[in-house]
């Protein structure tokens, strides 16, 4: 940390949009797990809701390249923010990341949002439920109430394959003994010959989660992982008849299959011909325009006319794909990506606006 931090008086604070950062630090997890650490050149105190994310922008091999991350870190250690990214065979974001991300190295942040967090669903009882790298907006969570001391009582879960895999595994255990109001358990599939381990086998079923919790269908769950393992934790809890009022859980996930559209072909041109009762969909600054059927987005249209809109989730949550709608309405189901200010804007998130009626957007 250099003088020029210490000595400035004029600190800013974080709000969403785009933001140049600068990686200051990267720490080991596991083997295939690594924490990149970020700060501002000038001091921004990062506060957000504790399991938001940040949609990174990196320019891969020559192509603009987004993609979102939950933030690891807690807002209560506010100068600094971190994501904790696991290695993924062919994963193209990932694999750049560990490989080529060093220390000084910067590049910009979209964030940060979310909606799945722990202030818009506030509890005195919490079940924070995690599996692999899920285990991130839940541990933002627990260093949340573990540092402000809010007295929330905390049972958290993480699911890993082996102990050698566990994230996190001796911040939470330094935690578990220091507070009396947090209780942390480990579930691992299998271990190594010769490893010692205490913890639970297997997989988390509704008997070891009544042997951790057995108040559970009092507390508020917060869960997130793989998709596998989240629908697995939601059958389970509805099959246990939990209130799931109570239940919040991580979307992340694949873009939908039709969210990303080729060019026109020439016999998807011609099927165009049968669209005189849609929307027309206009984009002043570019001078083009085409007519969408009743659930087409807005993305869509200018993928048909190859306008390029960069998007990174193509389900309303990163906010990547944020246009400006200069004239009509649009039906907007997002998932967070976007602020009510900038909708009061007149911004709205391409991926996710259906339109109904003509529309004019700037790109």
């Amino acid at each position: 940390m250099n003088d020029t931090f210490l000595n400035t008086v004029n600190t800013q604070t974080w709000s969403n949009g785009r933001h140049p950062v600068r990686c200051v630090n990267r720490i080991w997890e596991t083997p295939d797990v690594t924490t990149f650490c970020f700060m501002a050149e000038q001091p921004i105190m990062f506060f957000f809701k504790p399991g938001q994310f940040v949609t990174l922008e990196l320019m891969i091999d020559g192509e603009q390249t987004m993609r979102s991350y939950t933030i690891a870190s807690s807002p209560s250690v506010p100068y600094s923010f971190s994501i904790t990214v696991k290695r993924v065979p062919g994963g193209l974001v990932s694999n750049w990341l560990h490989d080529n991300l060093a220390i000084d190295d910067e590049l910009v942040v979209h964030g940060p949002m979310g909606i799945f967090n722990c202030i818009d669903h506030p509890s005195e009882k919490v079940l924070l439920l995690s599996g692999g790298s899920g285990i991130t907006p839940t541990m933002s969570m627990a260093r949340w109430f573990y540092d402000t001391n809010t007295g929330v009582d905390m049972v958290f879960c993480h699911s890993a394959r082996t102990p050698y895999d566990i994230i996190f595994r001796r911040e939470l255990e330094l935690m578990d003994s220091r507070v009396p109001n947090l209780q942390v358990n480990f579930v691992c599939e299998s271990h190594g010959i010769g490893e010692t381990w205490s913890g639970y086998r297997g997989y988390l079923d509704i008997f070891k989660l009544q042997l951790m919790a057995p108040d559970f269908k009092e507390r508020t769950v917060f869960c997130c992982g793989p998709a596998p393992y989240m629908a697995a934790v939601k059958k389970m809890l509805q099959d246990a008849d939990f209130p799931m009022e109570n239940y919040y859980e991580e979307s992340f996930g694949e873009p939908p299959k039709d969210a990303e559209l080729d060019i026109l072909t020439e016999a998807q041109e011609e099927a165009l011909d049968d669209r005189s009762e849609g929307a027309m969909v206009s984009f002043t600054n570019i001078g083009k325009g085409i007519k969408v059927k009743a659930d087409e987005t807005v993305h869509s249209a200018a993928t048909q006319l190859g306008i390029r809109i960069p998007k990174a989730c193509g389900m309303g949550i990163c906010g990547t794909c944020r246009v400006l709608k200069v004239s009509g309405e649009v039906e907007m189901e997002h998932n967070g990506g976007i602020t009510d200010d900038d909708v009061a804007e007149g911004y709205i998130l391409s991926c996710c606006s259906v339109p109904k009626t003509d529309v004019e957007i700037e790109v």
